[in-house]
């Protein structure tokens, strides 16, 4: 079976102050329950303080984790944009692919409902407390500052 993905791209767009891609490595899209290299598939939700979104999903072929480096690298491409990937088990190579991407792994020791993760985000983002989301909000808010400033400058300095 090759490679199954689907992304949803909303024609109105309502951005809000801080939006976070993540990812959950799942068989069934309600709970984290892969190891990253051996993922079947991958469900990922735009995170704002108030709610979550399904943006998109993917299926994988079957993997055995026999340290094929050639698996790893739809998985990370399927990922770009998201801030944060959940696991249950990753390995050295994947934690560098992704950490090369921007992408943090998170590894999880039992398996935890999507749902409730999604919670704690949304959570984390109003109340903080939490290294990786703090530093995705910064980052993106920095970089709406950049555009602010870059816009201005187009706009010239006439009066």
């Amino acid at each position: 079976m090759s490679s199954r993905r689907l992304r949803l791209v909303w024609s109105i767009k309502q951005e809000p102050e801080a939006v976070l891609k993540v990812a959950f490595a799942s068989t069934d899209r309600t709970r984290v329950n892969q190891h990253f290299g051996a993922a079947e598939g991958f469900v990922v939700y735009e995170v704002t303080p108030d709610k979550a979104t399904l943006v998109g999903v993917a299926e994988f072929p079957e993997e055995a984790m026999d340290g094929n480096e050639d698996k790893l690298a739809s998985k990370v491409d399927f990922l770009e944009g998201c801030a944060a990937v959940y696991v249950m088990a990753i390995g050295a190579s994947a934690i560098k692919k992704l950490m090369a991407k921007g992408i943090q792994p998170i590894r999880i020791n039992e398996v935890d409902a999507v749902d409730d993760l999604l919670i704690e985000i949304s959570r984390a983002m109003t109340e903080g407390g939490v290294a990786w989301i703090d530093r995705a909000v910064a980052l993106q808010q920095k970089a709406v500052s950049v555009d602010r400033f870059a816009a201005m400058e187009e706009e010239g300095w006439e009066g």
